[in-house]
This record gives structure tokens, C-alpha cells and sequence, in this order.
């Protein structure tokens, strides 16, 4: 077959074949898309076996406000699901707790406590209408608002694909009980 109606054909072909056709030979000669648009035919190749991890990290600090450096926690797991290409969903599974992306030096980390503190100061808890029902924790929820819930970050060659002076935080706004933090990595 020659042409583009021939690539046409064993493009057509190849994708009535199905996954199938891919996973058993690696690749399928052309693409109907290829042929329609003038491109030149490339391979397709098939993608890696999918691989996921889910695991659930779990922290208890004992100050009402902590910020803790995760990212080598995060990136043992990456090691263990054995992904080399994907994502890393980090995600606070609690409503006053936070998960971020941010440099690990100590005068941000304080500056990030001011700054959270002078947006939703705890006290004097009176002034929100969430704590009139029994909790303390109004201001916590703001500021989690504030700063996140997840981040996702990219696995590049097996590694978390951070940029220079990056770290995943765990950030507490109402400390002193056990909370948990999900972490799903799914790639190849």
C-alpha cells in the first residue's frame, strides 16, 4: 500500500486493533491523525505499566501551630511505588491542617506564623461565629484556607521534580490531635 490512502488504511488498521495491538507489539506504525494532518508517521509507542501507592502519613504536633518539612517522607514513597514518570498528590485530609510548597528557612516559616496570625488571630475566639458552637479552632480554618489544602508535584526520572530551594510542608493551625495526610502517586 502505498500513499496516503495505504497509511490511511494501516492507520485505520492499527487503532481497530485496539490496546491490544500496543501492548503486544510496542507500537502502531501511524496514526488516522497523522495521515489527515500531513504529518510524518511516527511510532506510537505503548505506555508503561501504570503503578499507583496510597498511603496515609499521620501527625500529632504539640503546638497549636507547627510547620513541618516533609519532602523526605514524600520522596521515600516515591521510591517505594517504584514510579518514574507521574504525580505526587500530597493532601492534608483535615480541615485545619495545610500541605504546601514553600523554601525551608526559619525566618519564612516565621514570617509565615505573623503574617497567618495578624490574617486570623486565634484570639479572642469570641469574635467568630464558628466557635459559638463549642470549637476554638475558627481561626485554624482560615488560615488552611489560606495556605492549601494539597499540591501536586511532578515524579521526573523516579524523583520529586521540585525547584531549587522547594519543600513540602505540613502546616498544623490547630494542633495536639492526630491528623492524616494523604499521598497518592500514580505514573509509570
Amino acid at each position: 500500500m502505498g500513499g496516503s490512502i495505504g497509511l490511511m488504511r494501516r492507520a485505520r488498521a492499527c487503532a481497530e486493533r485496539g490496546p491490544g495491538y500496543l501492548q503486544r507489539h510496542g507500537f502502531c506504525p501511524v496514526s488516522p491523525r497523522q495521515v489527515l494532518f500531513g504529518q510524518k508517521p511516527e511510532l506510537w509507542h505503548s505506555p508503561g505499566t501504570m503503578k499507583s501507592l496510597t498511603e496515609h502519613l499521620w501527625f500529632e504536633t504539640p503546638h497549636r501551630r507547627d510547620y513541618l518539612n516533609i519532602p523526605h517522607t514524600v520522596e521515600a514513597l516515591v521510591r517505594r511505588s517504584g514510579v518514574q514518570e507521574g504525580l505526587c498528590l500530597v493532601n492534608a485530609m483535615h480541615i485545619t491542617a495545610s500541605v504546601y510548597i514553600n523554601d525551608a528557612e526559619d525566618g519564612l516559616l516565621h514570617d509565615y506564623d505573623v503574617w497567618l496570625e495578624k490574617l486570623a488571630p486565634h484570639a479572642p475566639t469570641s469574635q467568630y461565629h464558628h466557635n459559638r458552637t463549642g470549637e476554638d479552632n475558627a481561626d485554624a480554618h482560615m488560615k488552611r484556607q489560606v495556605m492549601g489544602r494539597e499540591v501536586v508535584v511532578a515524579i521526573t526520572k523516579g524523583r520529586l521534580d521540585l525547584g531549587p530551594w522547594e519543600q513540602v510542608f505540613y502546616g498544623e493551625f490547630d494542633g495536639g490531635r492526630r491528623k492524616r495526610v494523604l499521598v497518592k502517586i500514580i505514573g509509570e
